[in-house]
């Protein structure tokens, strides 16, 4: 799949992945969505943002854990 909202520049915050360039994290974005805020509320913290940029960062972000597995605790 190619991302075209996501940049990843070793010059600018540490070379994680981000939206657009703006210094916003895909991390943030998807840590604000497990926290319950709503993409409205995302849009308005962050007026740069498009709500295509929040869908591209659930993308990302779900690919990204199918490419590893994650210590999860056994029930």
């Amino acid at each position: 799949m190619k991302y075209t909202r996501i940049t990843v520049d070793p010059n600018q915050m540490g070379g994680v992945p981000c939206i657009r360039g703006l210094r916003i994290p895909v991390a943030t974005i998807v840590g604000m969505l497990a926290d319950g805020m709503s993409e409205q509320e995302i849009l308005e913290a962050y007026p740069d943002l498009e709500p295509e940029d929040i869908r591209e960062a659930l993308r990302y972000a779900a690919e990204a854990v199918q490419e590893r597995e994650l210590p999860l605790r056994v029930a």
